[in-house]
């Protein structure tokens, strides 16, 4: 994943990573610019957050972008090491077009990322483009729908406080909301035409997108117990000719 950091916005690298854990494992990660310039010092946090490993390029000349030199001479450099099966290019610049058609010479998977100001080139020129802003919106919603299930919540405790009743207890308490946004992110990622998504491969994605998910880590010894605890989502065990084979399946009953 190589990312172009003078053309695209620093607040959406964590929706970009995960949309990425959807195609792949990125094991290589690097983010090009002039890290003495003021403009994009406030990648720092983000790259931290997200293990990316920023490459400095001075920008020698005014008014050229030694950065995109430096971005297109690594890719080739990974290319010819053969460490990867694709290439993630971030960037809203057409600068990269020949090098993604290059990359598919080779025979590599290319995913562009980029803004809608990209222009059609770079974007034709890759397998499959993806627009932040399309990231963003779905950040947004995420945000919204938490937001709104707090409120709910609040207004059931204090009615049942009102009430002289005990607030209600289920489990998922103990399960953070943005663990729960997490979950169901990547339901929406898996699930098929009918919203259900496998148990299995749901859990390796979670994995890919957040390493340190354990569902241990809030009381649960497995992720199905954990998902059945959940009232938004619908777990459903399917089976199957082979009577010791019971696929778990999941749904997101708010989406």
């Amino acid at each position: 994943m190589l990312i172009d950091a003078d053309n695209v916005p620093r607040n959406s690298l964590k929706s970009a990573m995960e949309e990425i854990a959807i195609y792949g494992t990125p094991t290589i990660k690097r983010i090009y610019g002039d890290w003495t310039s003021p403009n994009i010092a406030g990648w720092k946090q983000s790259l931290l957050e997200n293990a990316v490993t920023p490459i400095q390029q001075y920008g020698y000349t005014t008014g050229k972008n030694s950065t995109d030199s430096a971005m297109i001479i690594d890719a080739m450099d990974i290319l010819y090491g053969g460490q990867c099966d694709g290439f993630v290019l971030v960037s809203s610049d057409s600068d990269f077009t020949r090098l993604a058609i290059r990359l598919r010479e080779a025979g590599k998977y290319v995913i562009g990322m980029g803004e809608k100001k990209t222009p059609n080139p770079f974007i034709v020129a890759c397998d499959k483009f993806i627009y932040i802003e399309v990231l963003r919106e779905r950040e947004k919603s995420a945000a919204a729908a938490a937001v709104k299930r707090k409120k709910t919540e609040t207004q059931k405790k204090t009615a049942d406080k009102a009430a002289g009743k005990a607030a209600d207890k289920t489990p998922d308490r103990s399960v953070p909301e943005e663990i729960i946004q997490l979950i169901a992110d990547s339901v929406a990622d898996m699930a098929g035409d009918d919203g259900y998504a496998d148990l299995s491969n749901l859990g390796n994605l979670i994995i890919k997108k957040q390493p340190d998910f354990d569902p241990r880590n809030y009381g649960f010894g497995k992720l199905s117990n954990m998902l059945r605890s959940l009232p938004r989502f619908d777990v459903v065990v399917r089976p199957t000719a082979d009577p010791n084979v019971m696929p778990i399946y999941i749904r997101d009953t708010e989406s």
